[in-house]
């Protein structure tokens, strides 16, 4: 089959899983395969941007020479189609600290005020999101929400300030991808060796895999639906994106992220990830205490992947 045969078998297997994203522009071809070119610009025509695009390509061209054989109705789904290393990764020797392979509920809030009332309610995980300048205010506010931790069963993650987060002896850090790739090689090797879990920001393939290279403690995958709280840079990934990736990554305890609420979270559950975070439907609630019992009981009773 020429490339053009293989982007028309792809898109007629596919085309239907991915309504609701406009197709992109491909971008520049690496390679005379086949494979890798079809499926490339099959991607790009489902609405992948240019890296994912990339990544998709690559991946399919590696899954064809492993199975002898190309097949339009599959999707890459194997770790090692993407160039990934052998999973499970808390098993390497690189690996993070590990974190539940099921975080449950995990609540994204804006100070230490919040994360008390989360850990409270009992949500199992809570992460502060405080955004400041001001490093003595950043160090106050997350001493504060360690102290609100206290005495309850929620395990607290700091965003983006990891050198305080260990400093106060924090249970771990989350970091998006933009913050990962600034550190250097001996930075990722002092967070690991502080002992704190890392969880990873992802918005795509090209992100998962990026990731995966320091082998962090969880990845959160987002954002599955359209979400006011902060711009992205990508469109909202959707449920057929969020299985996918779900797949792919199944070896790491996974995080749906972006525009989850008490009726959509069962749909996002059943994609196979261990963990919904929500921001708005907790703190934007009339009544978060109540929200926090009905979100909980929606995880206990949604089907599972």
């Amino acid at each position: 089959m020429n490339a053009q045969e293989i982007q028309t078998a792809i898109l007629a297997a596919h085309r239907g899983r991915f309504d609701g994203h406009p197709p992109v522009a491909v971008g520049p071809f690496h390679d005379e395969d086949p494979v890798y070119r079809g499926a490339k610009a099959a991607c790009a025509a489902l609405g992948f941007i240019e890296v994912d695009a990339e990544c998709l390509g690559r991946a399919w061209q590696a899954m064809t020479q492993r199975l002898g054989r190309f097949d339009a109705s599959a999707w890459p789904d194997s770790p090692a189609d993407f160039g990934l290393r052998d999973f499970p990764p808390q098993s390497r020797e690189d690996a993070f600290a590990p974190s539940p392979l099921a975080l449950g509920l995990y609540a994204v809030l804006p100070d230490a005020e919040w994360v008390g009332r989360a850990a409270r309610a009992g949500i199992p995980t809570v992460q502060l999101r405080f955004k400041s300048d001001d490093a003595a205010a950043v160090a106050r506010e997350i001493d504060a929400a360690i102290a609100a931790v206290r005495g309850t069963d929620a395990l607290l993650f700091i965003n983006d300030h990891w050198r305080q987060a260990i400093a106060a002896g924090a249970y771990g850090v989350h970091l998006g991808q933009e913050d990962l790739d600034a550190l250097t090689a001996d930075e990722v090797q002092e967070l690991r060796a502080s002992g704190l879990r890392l969880g990873v920001s992802t918005h795509g393939y090209a992100e998962m895999v990026r990731a995966d290279a320091v082998s962090p403690s969880y990845l959160a995958l987002g954002a599955v639906f359209p979400t006011t709280l902060k711009k992205m840079a990508t469109a909202p990934q959707g449920l057929a994106r969020l299985h996918d990736y779900a797949r792919l990554m199944r070896g790491y305890p996974l995080v749906a992220i972006g525009g989850i609420d008490a009726d959509r979270l069962p749909q996002a559950l059943a994609s196979g990830v261990g963990s919904i975070a929500v921001v708005r439907a907790f703190v934007g609630a009339d009544d978060p205490e109540a929200a926090a019992r009905l979100l909980m009981a929606r995880m206990r009773e949604a089907p599972r992947a």
